[in-house]
């Protein structure tokens, strides 16, 4: 009862800045002593702080403001991209600490020689003057909810990997919670939370690979397993080239930031966009293609899954002045509800950086949905590496 009740509170806090006790108290329906209780416990953890006096219109002693503490334990995100390694720290109301990036080519390497890299990447970061309260990692690939492990990242080359696991061993996590998931579904977790505000769309992360996330209601949807998603694996072309999964024609291999970079003959993202503000032919025949490939996928997953709303992320948000437009030509002609319900496209708030914003945004909300295990664990100080609690 007392870990709902300080979910409860907690939540309204972070829900309503500056409310007071007996704010929180009228709209959990808790009564004033145990709001006090629970919040005096979660000062005491540093996950919520004390501020000004609050104004009051009606009788009664004024109450004190309560936020959610910046200097309270601290989300970390790190992603595994393709071609770059990236961290992240953000603390309890989402505010960004500190951000690394370090392009690299992970293709290339064995996971060893990654994680070995993340490890470091990892170890920096705990080092910084805040205490960390979890750990989210994003993986472009195939990761089961259950165990944390990486099944299969076609990109990377890697199969079977126990990415929680190792982690925990090469950076001495000790205690913390660590999250492993897809970085398609941290990403719409980003924009969902700190991004774009709607509470149904797919968001797509066009980057070397293509992932999306599915937002239902404000809930991610990520299938049975946690393999949901996998937009750049679904077959748009069944004569086209060979792709990194073993299929053939994928959506990835036709709309995926290489082969658009050469189509239009240049070789990084940037090149692209000053291509494509100069008007450059074949930069732009090379976007056109992308966007109606990319149509022929979200049209089918507009129309199974009734969705209102296309995020795109990464690379394709970049793009989205050029895409937009035959993008939504294609789902004006392929989705059948269209006539009634146009399809909105919105490029991602967060952009490239949303995978590595939500992992440490998940990480933040775990602790947001169990405070009193935090509180717990912080005043008895023990520590074993181990999944989130759910």
């Amino acid at each position: 009862m007392r870990s709902h009740n300080s979910a409860l509170v907690l939540n309204a806090i972070a829900d309503a800045p500056g409310s007071s006790r007996a704010d929180v108290a009228a709209r959990t329906g808790l009564t004033k002593a145990t709001v006090s209780n629970l919040v005096d416990r979660m000062i005491t953890a540093d996950l919520v702080v004390e501020g000004a006096v609050a104004t009051r219109s009606g009788p009664g002693r004024p109450g004190t403001e309560l936020h959610l503490s910046p200097s309270g334990p601290h989300g970390l995100g790190v992603e595994i991209g393709v071609d770059y390694l990236a961290t992240r720290l953000i603390d309890l109301t989402g505010a960004v600490r500190n951000r690394w990036v370090q392009p690299i080519d992970n293709r290339v390497l064995s996971p060893t020689r990654v994680l070995a890299r993340v490890a470091k990447a990892v170890r920096t970061a705990l080092a910084e003057e805040v205490r960390i309260g979890g750990v989210g990692v994003a993986v472009p690939g195939l990761i089961e909810s259950a165990t944390g492990i990486l099944r299969v990242a076609p990109n990377l080359g890697w199969r079977e990997v126990d990415l929680r696991g190792e982690l925990c061993r090469r950076a001495d996590l000790g205690d913390l919670p660590v999250l492993v998931g897809n970085e398609a579904n941290f990403a719409a977790l980003a924009e969902l939370w700190h991004g774009i505000g709607t509470r149904n769309f797919v968001h797509v992360s066009g980057e070397i690979g293509i992932g999306a996330g599915i937002v239902v209601d404000g809930g991610l949807f990520e299938g049975v397993r946690g393999f949901g998603g996998e937009i750049g694996h679904v077959l748009v072309d069944p004569r086209g080239a060979v792709c990194a999964c073993g299929s053939r024609g994928c959506l990835e291999r036709l709309a995926g930031q290489e082969e658009i970079l050469r189509q239009a003959g240049v070789s990084t993202p940037d090149e692209l966009l000053a291509r494509l503000a100069a008007d450059d032919s074949a930069a732009v025949t090379a976007v056109v293609s992308a966007a109606r490939w990319l149509g022929v996928a979200l049209a089918g997953v507009v129309n199974l899954l009734d969705l209102p709303t296309v995020v795109l992320g990464g690379t394709f948000a970049r793009l989205e002045p050029w895409l937009r437009g035959p993008l939504i030509a294609e789902l004006d002609q392929r989705v059948v509800s269209a006539d009634w319900s146009p399809i909105q496209v919105l490029p991602a708030a967060l952009g490239a950086e949303a995978a590595v914003h939500g992992a440490a945004g998940s990480a933040v909300r775990a602790i947001l949905a169990d405070p009193d295990a935090y509180v717990t664990e912080t005043l008895r100080e023990s520590p074993v590496c181990a999944p989130p609690a759910t």
